[in-house]
């Protein structure tokens, strides 16, 4: 690969006044209204920087004395109302003025414009027939688990749920016992209060259970994976002959994907983008993050899952070292509720089930024209390997961006150790992004996906996996030697994988039971046609 040449880094504070504001916007078209969901954030953002990009230009580049990094701190106690910028790393005169921030660059459109919505907006409002909460026969608990998006999947399942079985939804419990050993609460993460209020019309809910009511007869049951409504209106309302207390033991995947009433489709919607609102210090921090993501122009957010739990779960170690791969499957092997304990890591990774290398996503990058001055914001955990692990990515790309790098460990303070609250930030800033990338199609990737199209099919670069894996291997074996003609395929490949309308997937033809379910796009990583609408053009 052509060197392309070395960027002179600047290291300064910009000034208040000078960074872009950015409003996380909250639609609301449950009350009839309909928001213009037809410009993009990314045309919204993009008039604001050029307009702010000659005025700022010239002191964007000014160097600080004794290159001496100022910065002031935001501490928990005025985290909710005062915006502080943290070190900006900015580019030389000349490297900044290559930005892909102009829409006069040729490539400005493919890189970064989204894809035609078609016109689909958020349409979650109640049909005629839709009635207020019954009266309620019992309390439903909820014990969810897996990390911030899965439980986030799972705590709306559970609210269409209670108002299937006619139950008063208790705030749901988190997971404090799994990888992570997280003691975050609802509502550390989540606006309990907003929570309740916003679905005060579907079912109710209250923070715990009331005070005199341990002698009720209570039941811990294992809801079946991807059950239909038959099931929750035979066969788990049927316990309320016999029980007041319902303990939902798990909450992921319990509710089916699709063949559902279009009012608990909604109902499901309603509580994932309207009820749950993260709490006003994630909400504030998250948006102080993108904020300054947003002073260097557009940016693309990059889920990188190249973390520990994620490799060591899933068996994939190409690229790593025998010792590292040792240590994994010894984790693997010492975590009692990860069932799959020997995997062949290559079949996986040929199937594409691995995730990709900081390497692979940097070629991809590459491929499709991103320049090295690309503002990236690394939305992960901590990357196994450590700063080694990025160098080829960081050789392609020098302006990686992450949470650690954009605030103060001070202002960070109140999330550290925190890992839902953590990736909470992470999400926001992917959700606000002008181009969305995961690495691997997990929880965080589909939740975020499914938001975006939500808000407007805001782009979204979903890679085939195994298309890349396998042409970069070729590569690799001297098979394909042209870079131009591999770059070539690669934007091929991913032409109609940027986020534009679509129905959900169903299942895989062939499969039956629990794997055709498994088979299915997720319901909240494509919410079309269920939530969205095509509004007349007229």
């Amino acid at each position: 690969m052509t060197l392309l040449g070395f960027l002179t880094v600047h290291y300064y504070v910009a000034p208040l006044n000078r960074l872009p504001r950015l409003h996380l916007s909250h639609h609301n078209t449950r009350r009839g209204d309909i928001n213009d969901y037809n410009k993009s954030i990314t045309e919204q953002s993009l008039t604001r920087n050029l307009s702010h990009l000659k005025s700022n230009e010239a002191i964007l580049i000014t160097k600080p004395k004794n290159n001496e990094v100022q910065y002031q701190s935001l501490t928990s106690e005025h985290i909710n109302n005062t915006e502080l910028v943290p070190p900006l790393i900015l580019t030389s005169p000349s490297s900044y003025s290559k930005l892909n921030i102009s829409s006069e660059i040729p490539d400005f459109d493919k890189l970064w414009k989204p894809p035609h919505n078609r016109n689909f907006v958020p349409c979650v409002n109640t049909t005629p027939s839709y009635t207020s909460p019954l009266e309620s026969r019992g309390y439903l608990l909820v014990h969810t688990n897996g990390g911030l998006n899965q439980m986030r999947a799972g705590i709306c399942d559970m609210v269409a749920i209670a108002r299937i079985i006619n139950a008063t939804l208790v705030v749901p419990e988190f997971d404090k016992r799994s990888f992570w050993q997280d003691t975050s609460k609802f509502s550390d993460v989540f606006d309990e209060d907003h929570f309740i209020n916003a679905l005060s019309k579907d079912v109710k809910v209250i923070k715990k259970l009331p005070k005199g009511i341990d002698g009720l007869t209570k039941v811990v049951k294992h809801f079946k994976s991807y059950s239909g409504l038959s099931y929750y209106k035979n066969e788990i309302a049927s316990m309320w002959d016999e029980y007041k207390v319902i303990r939902a033991a798990k909450s992921d995947s319990r509710l089916a994907n699709n063949n559902l009433p279009p009012d608990i489709q909604k109902l499901r919607c309603r509580s994932c983008y309207e009820a749950l609102r993260f709490s006003l210090k994630i909400k504030s921090m998250g948006q102080l993050l993108v904020d300054r993501m947003r002073s260097y122009g557009l940016y693309v957010a990059l889920h990188l899952r190249f973390e520990k739990d994620m490799l060591a779960f899933s068996g994939c170690n190409h690229g790593l070292s025998a010792h590292e791969a040792a240590e994994l499957r010894k984790i693997r092997k010492n975590t009692a509720y990860w069932k799959v304990k020997d995997i062949d890591g290559r079949v996986q990774r040929l199937k594409g089930y691995c995730p990709l290398t900081p390497k692979e996503v940097g070629i991809i990058l590459t491929a499709l024209g991103y320049s090295s001055n690309t503002p990236i914001y690394i939305a992960a955990g901590e990357i196994y390997g450590g700063e080694a692990r990025l160098a080829d990515l960081r050789s392609r790309f020098s302006m990686l961006m992450s949470k650690e790098k954009l605030a103060t460990r001070e202002e960070l303070k109140p999330f550290l150790n925190h890992s839902t609250q953590m990736a909470a930030l992470d999400y926001i800033v992917s959700v606000e992004s002008d181009v969305f990338i995961p690495s691997y199609s997990g929880n965080m990737a589909r939740a975020v996906e499914g938001h975006r199209r939500y808000l407007g099919h805001r782009k979204t670069i979903s890679p085939d996996r195994k298309g890349i894996v396998r042409l970069i291997d070729k590569v690799g074996k001297g098979a394909e030697k042209d870079n131009r003609k591999v770059y070539e395929r690669i934007i091929e490949i991913h032409r109609t994988r940027q986020g534009s309308p679509r129905r959900r997937k169903g299942p895989v033809s062939g499969t039956k039971g629990l794997e055709r379910h498994r088979s299915e796009e997720s319901f909240y990583e494509n919410p079309l046609p269920d939530c969205l609408c095509q509004r007349d053009r007229t």
